[in-house]
């Protein structure tokens, strides 16, 4: 996989392996394929994209949520296998990603609350609560990121 950039993109929401869904996403995977097989239908509501923000650096994933109000769309940490709400307005939903990017779990956590970290997680995907269930996002679920 390519190395990960800070910047934005479009999160595609593909069927949940087995499923026979898209293949796995990674930077630059938008070049000629990102329209895979199965994007954007990850089940019932599901997008056909996402807006996304992606923070790489230590810089930015330090920063994540904190002092919005909100967030359009998701927010991808990279690479990270936990998180915290410390100081957050809202609550959020969080999504542990693998090297894949494959769902391993999916939470919704209040503000000031700390996530146990995940050890074979090593992407997290957050979103405001209640926009991943909307996006039919659960365990299996495979995403690709275009850049």
């Amino acid at each position: 996989m390519g190395r990960w950039h800070d910047g934005r993109g479009r999160l595609r929401i593909a069927a949940a392996v087995g499923d026979g869904g898209g293949g796995a996403g990674a930077p630059g995977a938008g070049d000629g394929g990102a329209g895979a097989p199965g994007a954007g239908d990850g089940g019932a509501g599901a997008p056909g994209s996402v807006p996304l923000e992606i923070a790489a650096s230590y810089r930015a994933r330090t920063r994540g949520l904190l002092g919005r109000d909100g967030i359009d769309g998701a927010l991808l940490l990279t690479p990270a296998s936990s998180i915290h709400t410390f100081r957050m307005r809202f609550a959020i939903d969080v999504a542990y990603l693998d090297r894949e990017l494959t769902v391993l779990a999916v939470r919704t956590m209040r503000p000031n609350r700390l996530g146990r970290p995940r050890p074979r997680s090593r992407h997290v995907l957050e979103a405001e609560a209640g926009a991943m269930t909307t996006w039919g996002l659960r365990p299996g679920t495979r995403l690709t990121v275009e850049t």
